[in-house]
């Protein structure tokens, strides 16, 4: 029911915003694997709310607690189940939305598929539902480091306010450096004015977040529907509030010439290479041992503290006011929840890739 991602290496998250807990089931893990708990809890604490002015102020801990599937430190082979309990919800806050429908939420399409939603902070809709992705992300993540495969996403957008420098040209261990996380200091600054001034005049806006993925082995990826850069886009795409994804040269690419796009092959230490990367690391839907860099677009938060035409669950017009505590720009936690999306996909190709090799 769209609640499972992946194939070999696969998820299952449950849990809503304002339930006990959230938390997933990872099946897949191969045994032995190291299980880093405090890996897992740090990429949580780049997610969880509360960190900054220029997010949510929900105050929680996040804290995982691994029920099943790891023992002395090493996955065993069983499912993983990652348990995160929810201890700062205010339901109250949403009493007033019982039976209207916020503009741009999930609130009307969930009440016509089910007949029945959960309000309180948009229940299974939420985002809060990222943080076991992020969860499970970070054991993908754990995998993909024993074959030395590193992802990293920054912020690269907010509103008219756009990193202009090349993904080669950054400094990404700089991307944790401030609270916007743009790893270009003067950019950053202008990012976080910017999101500072929306948030004081009670609205939001959107943004743009990059991600290049280092050491990818060539080959992995499917032909034909299960294309590496389509379960990428698949992926991304089922992250809250995004709106667009791109991947190597993107919507760019249409403006050149294929003399001028196609990446030439040329022998480098032994090892086949392109010369450019237009290409995004896949072509015909297969990492060729490239970088994989791709944007991920993501819309304006659809909660405003402003006033706004809506109507209730009866079709009359009514005025419906934002209330509760809200980012009023999503990009900055977004960042660990792209990271955590991409590694599950490249973790389960790399799985399905030895899967179907003949060893020896």
């Amino acid at each position: 029911m769209g609640n499972t991602f992946g194939r070999l290496f696969r998820i299952t998250t449950f849990g809503e915003s304002h339930g006990e807990a959230i938390g997933c089931v990872i099946d897949g893990c191969p045994a032995g694997l190291k299980i880093d708990e405090n890996f897992i809890q740090s990429e949580l604490d780049r997610r969880r709310p509360g960190q900054s002015k220029i997010t949510t102020q929900r105050k929680e801990s996040d804290t995982a607690e691994i029920l099943s599937g790891v023992f002395e430190g090493k996955a065993t082979g069983t499912p993983i189940a990652i348990f995160i309990r929810n201890k700062d919800q205010k339901s109250k806050d949403y009493s007033h939305i019982a039976d209207k429908f916020r503009p741009s939420h999930a609130d009307y399409t969930y009440h016509e598929k089910y007949g029945i939603r959960d309000y309180r902070g948009g229940g299974r809709s939420s985002a809060r539902e990222t943080a076991a992705r992020v969860a499970a992300g970070a054991v993908a993540k754990l995998l993909l480091k024993e074959i030395n495969v590193e992802i990293n996403a920054w912020v690269s957008q907010v509103g008219d306010i756009r990193l202009e420098k090349p993904y080669p040209e950054l400094d990404l261990s700089k991307t944790e450096g401030n609270i916007v996380r743009c790893p270009d200091e003067t950019t950053a600054r202008l990012m976080i004015d910017l999101i500072d001034r929306v948030r004081k005049d009670q609205d939001t806006i959107g943004g743009i977040v990059s991600c290049v993925v280092k050491g990818v082995p060539a080959g992995l990826g499917e032909p034909v529907f299960d294309r590496l850069h389509a379960q990428l886009g698949r992926a991304m795409l089922s992250i809250n509030a995004v709106k667009g994804f791109e991947y190597g040269s993107g919507f760019a690419g249409v403006r050149m010439r294929g003399s001028e796009h196609n990446d030439i092959f040329e022998k480098q230490d032994g090892k086949i290479i392109t010369k450019t990367n237009h290409s995004g690391g896949i072509q015909g839907g297969i990492s060729n041992g490239q970088d994989i860099y791709f944007n991920v677009a993501f819309k304006p938060v659809a909660t405003i503290m402003k006033d706004q035409e809506t109507v209730d669950v009866h079709g009359k017009k009514t005025i419906i006011s934002g209330k509760g505590r809200h980012d009023p720009c999503v990009v900055p936690r977004a960042v660990p929840i792209v990271e955590a999306m991409a590694a599950l996909v490249l973790a389960d190709f790399y799985l399905l890739n030895k899967s179907s090799k003949l060893s020896g």
